[in-house]
């Protein structure tokens, strides 16, 4: 006999796909997580979001002690980075939901970072976007192009415009920098052109590029002026995309939480300087996010439900 006492959240990524179980008291039963299931149109996309989805909720459901095969969910809540138009129709047939919710990963990850109220959150790992919500359910972005168009502040734009630096002190016209002998070292490459080159190529996908982000915010830690100034002007660039979703969703002085989310904001430099343009703007405060994304989609679906909880055990991350 099927239970419809549960509720479902799902983060699914480009890296991995992460599903938690509550119960109608807002209480945590259980965490699963699989592979990556973003990309259904692409060669053998369908068969592992299907894998990706049923291996999460599956194994969530072994640890909250229920029976996949039976449980059934008063609501869930679905966010991928892929966008939800061509998964809902699948997921109607995978999952036993009264209520089903399939939208972006943005808003899961806004609704975790800020316990469900309105705010803003500005996401930056391999790429970048910022995402907000107000009081009366107007949700907005700014970015998230992708990194031929955008990804402005993105780790990946941080490690492409410390070659770039890399590439102008090398032909002489460009500043002294130690990001030069420090890609090199780190790559092996003979010279900054070569590495170019190499960047272009399978063995360097833009998630390999991104990593070198972290030699960048070392380098600048060191004290070179110009690492320094990449990572400050990548902080500027955030900033300015959580500015352009703050003027659409909220007036002038409005008090406004502006959280944030990836890799990119490890960084102290880059973190201290974004903390400083935000909250430069009347309203606004930054805070780190109180939950990830997984339990920002079960909050969604208890909201979408009409069910008001307080939250219990769950993981802070």
């Amino acid at each position: 006999m099927t239970s419809w006492s549960y509720f479902l959240g799902v983060d699914g990524g480009q890296s991995d796909t992460t599903a938690f179980i509550a119960d109608e008291t807002g209480r945590f039963l259980g965490k699963g997580v699989a592979g990556p299931c973003n990309h259904i149109e692409s060669e053998g996309g369908r068969s592992r979001f299907i894998s990706a989805i049923e291996g999460s909720v599956k194994e969530a459901c072994s640890a909250a002690g229920l029976d996949f095969a039976t449980v059934g969910f008063e609501a869930a809540c679905l966010g991928f980075s892929g966008g939800p138009d061509d998964k809902k129709a699948i997921l109607e047939e995978m999952l036993r939901v009264k209520k089903l919710v399939v939208t972006t990963d943005a808003l899961i990850a806004l609704i975790g970072a800020t316990g469900g109220a309105p705010g803003m959150v500005t996401i930056a790992g391999t790429g970048s976007i910022a995402f907000g919500r107000n009081e009366q359910g107007k949700t907005v972005r700014a970015g998230g192009w992708g990194y031929v168009f955008g990804d402005e502040g993105s780790a990946f734009d941080i490690a492409r415009q410390a070659l770039r630096a890399a590439l102008r002190f090398e032909e002489g016209w460009g500043p002294p920098t130690k990001l030069h002998p420090a890609l090199l070292g780190i790559t092996a490459a003979a010279t900054a052109n070569d590495l170019l080159h190499l960047f272009y190529t399978r063995e360097y996908p833009r998630k390999r590029v991104a990593e070198y982000a972290v030699l960048v915010d070392q380098v600048a830690r060191e004290g070179d002026v110009v690492a320094r100034e990449l990572i400050q002007n990548a902080a500027q660039q955030l900033a300015t995309l959580t500015g352009a979703v703050r003027t659409q969703i909220f007036t002038p002085g409005e008090a406004a939480v502006a959280s944030y989310i990836g890799g990119v904001f490890q960084s102290e430099i880059l973190l201290e300087r974004y903390r400083t343009l935000v909250e430069f703007e009347d309203g606004n405060r930054v805070t780190e996010p109180i939950y990830g994304p997984a339990t920002g989609a079960i909050i969604e679906a208890f909201r979408a439900s009409g069910v008001q909880v307080k939250l219990s055990l769950f993981p802070p991350g």
